[in-house]
């Protein structure tokens, strides 16, 4: 509970949700010693019971109930986005501190209901943007705001897959209203990444179309153009439509440029240039650390909350990545441009 949270050395989590990501993130907080998992819940008692053990702790099937354990001083809500706002709002009004997976929520209207919620109880509140914790995405960023190349002007990301089966097809994922499309479910990341370096979107304009994944009511595939508030410019091709798959970009600056053909995998890393020096080639292999970034991002949050201060990724960073979805989806249904703030009809 947050009463004397911060005469302590370590947090209590429970985990909402024991699908993959609850996996993940319980997984994720086993390392750490500023945090462990004492309880988790599942509406499946299976997967419930399969992570407690998994985990050595306690399982609840009724998270309220969790909720009200006196060893639980923060939750991870790892349950699809439309289910984030209903335990998030729990988690507040029981003194709990949350840190919820990305989407934040698939609208607006529920991003500030649980900023709402989390401020009147005088909890913190964290999202799940694991990215910036990856170390090509981190390099770039630090690069980025060294002024090793001279000020940002560009960037392109690209995330591309498709034909995708298991828990891609199920049901939740393919309704925009519970998943928040592709634009949210997946590239939440990539959009967070983008401000993260280069800084707040003003305007968006975006097409797309729906090619391959009949069963979504959202574009599969969709380019995503953003104009950012210092004057640069950045474009995210977003697709569940591709044969051949891929996820990198490029960024330029005044003086140089970073191209980053893979963030992860055999290929990872990234290539940069000054004008006047030579090219500097660095393999993921090199920038990788022991840690897991979800273990980087939950031991961010948790000595955040230890410290009484806010988490380095927040609810203003969940909304905006929504923000941005929204518009983008609205831009490609209307072929107009969005200019931010958007306002949800």
């Amino acid at each position: 509970m947050v009463q004397g949270v911060y005469d302590m050395d370590s947090l209590g989590f429970g985990v909402i949700g024991c699908g993959n990501m609850g996996v993940s993130l319980a997984r994720g907080t086993a390392p750490l010693e500023c945090a462990s998992v004492v309880c988790v819940s599942d509406v499946d008692e299976g997967k419930g019971r399969q992570l407690a053990s998994d985990s050595k702790c306690d399982f609840e099937s009724d998270y309220r109930k969790m909720l009200a354990r006196e060893d639980v001083d923060a939750v991870l809500i790892a349950t699809p986005g439309f289910l984030h706002e209903e335990p998030a709002i729990a988690a507040a009004e029981a003194n709990v501190h949350i840190f919820s997976e990305k989407p934040m929520s698939p609208t607006l209207t529920g991003c500030d209901r649980m900023t709402r919620a989390a401020n009147e109880h005088g909890v913190r509140m964290g999202i799940g943007l694991v990215c910036r914790y990856h170390p090509v995405h981190r390099k770039i960023r630090d690069l980025a705001t060294s002024g090793k190349l001279g000020t940002p002007t560009a960037i392109m990301v690209h995330r591309l897959g498709g034909g995708w089966g298991g828990v891609w097809t199920a049901e939740w994922r393919m309704a925009r209203e519970k998943s928040g499309g592709n634009l949210m479910e997946v590239n939440a990341h990539e959009i967070d990444f983008m401000r993260f370096v280069m800084g707040n979107v003003v305007q968006v304009y975006a097409v797309g179309g729906q090619f391959v994944q009949t069963k979504a009511d959202f574009p599969d595939i969709a380019l995503v153009s953003l104009s950012f508030a210092n004057g640069s410019v950045g474009v995210l091709h977003s697709s569940m439509a591709s044969t051949l798959g891929g996820y990198g970009g490029r960024l330029d600056c005044l003086e140089g440029s970073i191209t980053f053909p893979s963030f992860w995998g055999a290929d990872g890393g990234l290539r940069y240039k000054h004008h006047d020096d030579d090219e500097v080639v660095i393999a993921a292999s090199e920038l990788s650390t022991e840690e897991d970034p979800v273990t980087q991002e939950i031991q961010a949050f948790a000595e955040a909350v230890l410290s009484n201060q806010d988490p380095p990724v927040g609810p203003a960073d969940g909304r905006a990545a929504t923000e941005i979805a929204l518009a983008a989806y609205h831009s490609i249904a209307s072929g107009k441009a969005v200019t931010l703030p958007f306002e949800e009809s």
